[in-house]
């Protein structure tokens, strides 16, 4: 079969619903939330272009299920229904063209930029490392109460983006936020029922599942974005996410999502995170966390998708066809060329390639918060109806993002202090 033939195939998920292609729409922030929370029409517009370029599922950038734990400033916040008429909408364009829009569920615990939220908080109270301080506070450890009342918070979400009429959700369990430091034992250092072994680690992410089961019913497709390991010296290791994919697998969850690292080893970029020699073999084959795939594969039939490293359609169904993968994820390319999936499905080759964005300061330049401001700010050109600028300088957008940060925990805080007084 030709690479488009492969890609253009639909996908039959196990509760029913079909996907029209192979092609997976990864989650990158938005940052298009309007003050209050809600998304704004440049979201919907973003959406639209990319139903419009051809991918078969769409999964959304960061949603939080609480206002007072932003993870960039921008987010959409579900907590209750008051934003469901403009949920609605974007619904509405983001699933035309027959594409699929899943809504990623998060919370960033600890990895919320310092002046964001009134606090941090986490599974534990471990700080970032040293040349990360400046950017981000040392968290508040989580009690048992709060912990339950979090994954209440993500069932509600998840009934509401139903309600909405999204086609499903993803928990994003991934990239250091949340749920990947309750997983990990640099991150939770607990002894309680949520912490001190593998299997306590795994029940937050099980219960964050069970309660949005609950809430959308048996046929509502449920996803998780999982790391195959966070690449940090006592960390979550591949062993440890073999073993959550099968409790997942065994719990039922629709399609799982391949990733890894965090921000301090934000391997989900490119961005080498570990010594060892990169094989020519795996870099023929393009895709970053292929082989841990592979390792998934062997160990559960439930669909998989690998996002991160895809630069030839050839590569792509390459994967497909060794059956390590499902789907492929596409994030960045789609930043600045909404409509490759397009190309990919007819056999033309997208317009660019994707490249590294530094600053020329290598504090900086190892941040994964780099990646992620440059790329918010091209999501926000399609938003306004503009051409994206691939070319646009990295040390611009970081400074301008900083800029916002600052700005945006500094409106945050003011009205408190005012209440309180």
């Amino acid at each position: 079969m030709t690479p488009q033939a492969v890609l253009s195939q639909p996908l039959t998920l196990p509760h029913g619903p079909v996907i029209k292609n192979r092609l997976l729409k990864s989650a990158m922030s938005e940052a298009l939330g309007d003050r209050s929370g809600a998304p704004s029409p440049e979201l919907t517009r973003l959406y639209q272009a990319w139903a419009e370029g051809g991918i078969g599922l769409s999964v959304t950038g960061n949603v939080m299920i609480d206002s007072a734990a932003l993870g960039e400033p921008g987010n959409v916040v579900i907590e209750d229904a008051r934003h469901l008429t403009a949920l609605r909408a974007w619904a509405k364009a983001a699933t035309s063209h027959g594409t699929q829009c899943w809504v990623q569920l998060n919370h960033p615990g600890k990895q919320s930029p310092k002046g964001l939220n009134e606090e941090t908080v986490a599974p534990s109270a471990v700080p970032f490392r040293d040349d990360m301080k400046a950017f981000f506070a040392t968290p508040r450890e989580l009690k048992p109460a709060e912990v339950r009342a979090l994954i209440q918070r993500y069932g509600r979400a998840a009934g509401i983006v139903k309600d909405a009429g999204f086609s499903g959700v993803q928990i994003h369990g991934a990239h250091g936020y949340l749920v990947s430091q309750f997983l990990s034992p640099h991150h939770n250092c607990r002894t309680d029922d949520w912490g001190g072994s593998p299997a306590k680690r795994r029940r937050f992410v099980l219960e964050v599942y069970g309660a949005m089961r609950q809430a959308v019913g048996p046929d509502f497709p449920i996803g998780i974005k999982l790391n195959s390991a966070d690449f940090q010296r006592g960390g979550f290791t591949e062993e440890e996410s073999l073993d959550t994919i099968r409790a997942l697998a065994e719990a039922d969850i629709d399609l799982i999502e391949i990733s890894g690292g965090t921000y301090e080893a934000p391997a989900m970029t490119g961005i080498k995170v570990s010594k060892e020699p990169v094989k020519e073999s795996t870099r023929q084959r393009e895709a970053y966390f292929l082989e841990f795939a592979e390792k998934a594969r062997a160990a559960v039939k439930t669909p998989l998708v690998v996002t991160g490293g895809f630069r030839t359609a050839r590569g792509m169904a390459d994967a497909i066809q060794s059956g390590a993968v499902d789907m492929v994820g596409l994030a960045r390319i789609l930043a600045i060329e909404p409509d490759a999936p397009k190309k990919l499905l007819a056999g033309k080759p997208t317009a660019h390639q994707i490249k590294p964005i530094t600053t020329g300061i290598k504090a900086i330049d190892k941040l994964g918060l780099l990646e992620v401001s440059w790329y918010t700010g091209q999501l926000k050109r399609i938003g306004r109806g503009e051409e994206p600028k691939p070319n646009e300088s990295g040390l611009w957008v970081f400074a301008k993002q900083a800029w916002h940060m600052v700005m945006a925990g500094r409106k945050k805080r003011v009205p408190a202090k005012l209440r309180a007084g």
